[in-house]
């Protein structure tokens, strides 16, 4: 029972009743020149005053609101109407005007709809509440007033007088069942009427695809720049702390390449968030690559006491930029995870070489304890798997050499291991078409 109280008068039914009585007040002008074509064919003065009449100027108006419904913001209001009070999730409602024939023909059935209906329950919600009310309270002012009510005939039977109460109520039920029941309807046919096409489907899918693409770009960015910056500053502070009375010369080294790392990330860190301040000029600091900063990786990277050789069998000036780019966060996010993991002057080995029309790159360090792993990691991995994929290419991380000395392949995507044999060393590797299809 209480299920049918609330589809009769419950927030949503009387949204959905709001909405119907705002489509009776848009069907009122159409109305109003309705009634101006009907007066003078059926030679009456009077429209108002007869219903027939009324009904007629209001089958004259429909089919000139459906005309009036091309109007571009036609669909937009009414989306918004149908979002807010009938309850539409706004996925399934195109929000933007229509423009195709099909998207204005539904939009004029949409709109001839919700006037039509709405007329009819706006003109019932004000007639029926009223005579309604008189039927309840009839055989009280029967009682008081008697034959100065006037009443019909009908009345003077005291069955029917009694009744009145019961049809009053069942005719406010009625009405609300009425309003309930075309507010449903609505909701139901309004995707189908002003939802989108399947081509404003598929461009807003590939908007979202484009905003995302866009999003991970910026993530991966902002992981690589930002968290190799503060894992290089961390252990060149720490080195430096720990020497500071015995050798100074190595922590001058140390804080010239903390200036130079954080210089460096600062106006790396403007290029990336000027894409997302709107109406601001991106960044102008250019974006690393191996032919312009593959020394000075390495360089940072030992100024924290970490000990690196790098074997490079390509001419970083020769690869395309975009290879050069990305090839570049590739080392820079090994190099990363080797301060995380490998321990303090631990050797990490970095080799690029090129190898069969692809560049191929392997960052190996050992591992002090477990395998690389961490609640809610293994981003930067990822994040080295996507850019190697965008250009056409793989990439693995996983155990290149367990502790019984037999070798493991790596795994794509792998991030941790456990356990009492756990591997002594970590591979990354990746490879890269030096013409992918980016």
């Amino acid at each position: 029972m209480s299920a049918v109280a609330r589809s009769l008068f419950g927030r949503r039914a009387r949204l959905r009743w709001i909405h119907l009585i705002l489509g009776g007040a848009l069907a009122m002008p159409y109305v109003l020149v309705g009634s101006v074509v009907i007066g003078p064919v059926i030679g009456s003065a009077d429209v108002f005053g007869s219903l027939p009449l009324q009904l007629a100027s209001f089958a004259v108006g429909l089919p000139l609101a459906a005309v009036t419904s091309l109007f571009p913001l036609t669909r937009p209001l009414e989306s918004a109407a149908v979002r807010w009070l009938c309850g539409v999730d706004t996925d399934r409602l195109a929000l933007g005007p229509a423009r195709t024939r099909g998207e204005k023909g539904r939009t004029a059935a949409w709109f001839t709809l919700h006037l039509g209906f709405g007329g009819i329950i706006a003109g019932m919600s004000l007639a029926l509440p009223p005579f309604a009310a008189t039927l309840i309270v009839l055989p009280v002012l029967s009682g008081l007033l008697g034959s100065r009510l006037g009443l019909p005939e009908v009345f003077d039977h005291a069955w029917v007088l009694a009744l009145a109460p019961v049809a009053g109520a069942v005719g406010l039920v009625a009405l609300a069942g009425c309003a309930a029941g075309c507010g449903a309807l609505l909701a139901r046919w309004a995707p189908l009427l002003l939802g989108p096409t399947p081509r404003e489907r598929l461009a807003a899918a590939e908007a979202r695809a484009a905003d995302l693409a866009v999003r991970n770009r910026l993530a991966r960015e902002l992981h690589d720049c930002v968290g190799h910056a503060l894992s290089a500053v961390t252990l060149q502070a720490s080195a430096a702390r720990r020497v500071l009375d015995s050798d100074p010369e190595f922590v001058r080294e140390a804080l010239a390449a903390i200036e130079d790392t954080t210089r460096r990330t600062v106006g790396e860190l403007d290029s990336v968030l000027g894409v997302l301040r709107e109406g601001d000029a991106p960044g102008t600091a250019p974006a690393p690559t191996l032919a312009a900063d593959l020394d000075g990786l390495l360089r940072r990277t030992r100024a924290g006491g970490q000990r690196v050789s790098a074997t490079v069998d390509a001419d970083p000036e020769a690869l395309p930029p975009l290879l050069s780019r990305e090839a570049y966060r590739i080392v820079q996010e090994g190099l990363s995870n080797a301060l995380k993991h490998a321990g303090e002057r631990a050797a990490v080995d970095v080799r690029i070489a090129v190898a069969d029309g692809e560049l191929e790159i392997t960052v190996e360090n050992p591992v002090t304890g477990p395998a690389p792993s961490r609640a809610g990691g293994g981003h930067g991995l990822r994040g080295i798997a996507d850019r190697a994929r965008l250009l056409g290419g793989t990439a693995t991380a996983g155990p290149a050499v367990t502790a019984a000395g037999e070798t493991a392949a790596p795994r794509p995507g792998s991030t941790s291991t456990a356990g009492p044999a756990a591997p002594r060393t970590w591979r990354l590797h990746a490879r890269l078409p030096m013409k992918g299809p980016v």
